[in-house]
This record gives C-alpha cells, sequence and structure tokens, in this order.
C-alpha cells in the first residue's frame, strides 16, 4: 500500500469541481427560464390582443377589456386598450414580465390586435 499523498492522491476531485459549477449552473437555469418567460409573454399578448378585439368588434369596450384579461393571471400585470379605428376595433394589451429576481426589470411587452366592427341585426 503506498503512502497517502505519494503519487498525487486525487480523491473527491470530482466532488469539489461539481461543487464549483453548481452556481453556474443554476444561473444558467435561471437564464433560460428567463428567455422563457419572454418568448411566452410575447405569445400571451398577441393572444389577448386578438381575443379582445374580436370581443370589442361584437360587444364594445367592456367585453374587449374582459376578454383581454379572460386567460391571463394578474402576476403578468395586465394593462388594456381598446377603441374604435374607422372600420376596424383595435386592442393593445400590454404585460410586465415577471421574473425571478425582482432587481431586475425587463419592461414590459405589447400586443395589438384588430378586427373588422361587426353590426348586430335586430
Amino acid at each position: 500500500m503506498r503512502p497517502r499523498g505519494a503519487r498525487g492522491d486525487d480523491r473527491g476531485q470530482v466532488a469539489i469541481e461539481f461543487l464549483g459549477t453548481v452556481p453556474l449552473i443554476l444561473l444558467l437555469v435561471a437564464a433560460v427560464w428567463e428567455c422563457v418567460l419572454i418568448g411566452y409573454a410575447f405569445s400571451l399578448a398577441g393572444n389577448a390582443a386578438d381575443e379582445a378585439a374580436r370581443a370589442g368588434a361584437v360587444h364594445g369596450k367592456a367585453a374587449c377589456e374582459a376578454a383581454a384579461g379572460e386567460h391571463i393571471s394578474g402576476a403578468w400585470g395586465v394593462e388594456t386598450q381598446c377603441g374604435r379605428a374607422g372600420d376596424v376595433y383595435k386592442a393593445k394589451v400590454t404585460l410586465q414580465i415577471p421574473v425571478l429576481f425582482p432587481g431586475l426589470g425587463f419592461g414590459a411587452i405589447d400586443g395589438t390586435g384588430g378586427a373588422a366592427m361587426e353590426r348586430q341585426e335586430g
């Protein structure tokens, strides 16, 4: 049996290297998660604006605002602007991007949608 440390005893080296890389791995996972949230915010804002414009074209402003926030939770900070522009009903939905670290702020994402005005008969 050789004496300890005689030929570069490296037991535990993998554990030390793993502990050194864990913070980097966690930081990378957090960055990827934020990128996913930003992409999802674009999708949510566009879909909410389209639904709001369709509802507003038929039923008016109150329906527009209700339709915009129907599928979005309060964590996104939804703001809606609805109104008529000629023969088109337009909706603009603004979402605040939630972040893992409160000090970081990525701002807001805007989604716009429009629908042709419809007349209710009867």
